[in-house]
């Protein structure tokens, strides 16, 4: 027997065995490919069901407002139009009311819901800016006749702004803000105690700066000087404190929750939530769970389509202001818009053009946007915000701050 038919030749006996077994080895790699093709196949399809699941979930959290939708196309004819096509205007309504989960903390339900912030929200066309303007729940306006709750219907008045949402809730509400301003409400949106506190808390607070203590038994509130982060808890206070804070008007208290919306759009943003899905999920569930809505609103993909553009705007072009106001001339205690100026501001808005905000306006007679002069309207007893002052012909220019101005800064 030759060298080579002993070790097998290469069509000896040896040759066969190592031939068998590199053919195992490849049906085991098979097999373990196989496998771990339906390992993953059984991840991925796990992950997508999670996600399902939690996609319906936060679907699931919005309340439609199908009673104002019904309410607002019985008065379609009357409604204005919209003049920009891609501007958006969002009127946000924060409620008062104690029915909600955890909401009964703050105080008996006295059976009648009112608005206890209410700010117009104008996203410009092509989401080039944001403008969010105030409006006081103490302003002189005239209130439409609305549906009620129990199906009977108020008389036209004229009355305090905030008698709108107790009297029709969001769809009167919208109503009394399309006839003072001439704007097309396009949604809205209306959130609750727990809702804002939750949201605060999905973000980890918000910082703000205090020059001197607050203790403020109504606003359940009780803080240090200085620099501080406000749990969601602590921030409801803060920004509904209207008596120990300021001079005690509702002036001071908007300016603060312009400051404080800032800081949460800039915390938003910094920390990069918009675009983390572990950081986005406790903020969208948080945003939705006590969240009322428009029909065409209430559900992520509404939502979604709404403020996908958002993420890009500029903090600096994210800006807060109150509709200019001073007090009514009937009763120091109540407020009226100052004209020009308001109706300069409504149409601005109204056809999408540009306003600017200043943390202080000069008192003194400045170029209006007509070429002729304007003068903002002195302080008065109840803190009233001046109108507009125009630095040029192009833009003007109201007392506000923007989202890129820090509440510390």
């Amino acid at each position: 027997m030759t060298h080579s038919a002993r070790r097998g030749g290469p069509f000896g006996p040896g040759a066969g065995s190592s031939a068998d077994g590199r053919g195992l080895a490849r049906r085991r790699r098979r097999r373990w490919a196989r496998y771990g093709a339906a390992a993953v196949a059984v991840v991925v399809l796990g992950a997508g069901a999670a996600g399902w699941a939690l996609y319906l979930k936060l679907d699931g959290n919005i309340t439609p407002d199908e009673a104002a939708a019904a309410e607002l196309a019985r008065y379609a004819k009357e409604r204005p139009t919209s003049l920009v096509k891609g501007a958006q205007n969002v009127l946000l309504i924060g409620s008062d009311s104690r029915s909600g989960d955890g909401n009964d903390a703050y105080g008996r339900d006295s059976g009648t819901e009112r608005s206890d912030t209410t700010i117009l929200l104008h996203l410009a066309a092509g989401r080039r800016s944001a403008t969010a303007v105030s409006l006081p729940r103490d302003l002189m306006v005239d209130v439409p006749g609305c549906r009620r709750p129990d199906g009977t219907r108020t008389e036209p008045m004229f009355a305090m702004f905030n008698h709108a949402f107790q009297a029709g809730g969001s769809a009167c509400t919208i109503r009394t803000v399309e006839k003072l301003t001439g704007i097309r409400v396009d949604h809205h949106v209306v959130v609750d105690f727990s809702g804002f506190k939750d949201m605060v808390d999905a973000v980890d607070g918000v910082e703000v700066c205090l020059s001197e203590p607050i203790s403020d038994e109504a606003a359940r509130l009780r803080l240090p000087a200085g620099r501080i982060t406000l749990d969601g808890e602590q921030a409801l206070g803060y920004v509904r404190a209207r008596k120990s804070l300021g001079n005690g008007s509702d002036t001071g208290r908007m300016d603060r929750q312009q400051r404080f919306l800032g800081a949460l759009v800039n915390k938003v943003q910094s920390n990069d939530v918009l675009l983390n899905p572990v950081k986005l999920y406790p903020v969208l569930d948080a945003a939705t769970s006590s969240l009322t809505t428009d029909p065409d609103l209430a559900s992520l993909r509404g939502l979604y389509e709404l403020v996908r553009g958002l993420r890009d705007i500029p903090t600096e072009h994210v800006q807060f202001l109150t509709v200019p106001r001073e007090s009514y001339v009937y009763d120091a205690n109540r407020d009226q818009l100052v004209e020009p100026e308001a109706q300069r501001l409504f149409e601005r808005l109204r056809t999408d053009r540009p306003v600017a905000v200043v943390r202080e306006l000069r008192t003194t007679s400045t170029p209006s946007e007509s070429g002729g002069h304007g003068t903002s309207p002195p302080s008065t007893a109840n803190d009233a915000a001046p109108g507009a002052v125009s630095p040029g012909p192009v833009t003007p220019t109201f007392r506000g701050n923007t989202a890129a101005e820090h509440a510390c800064g």
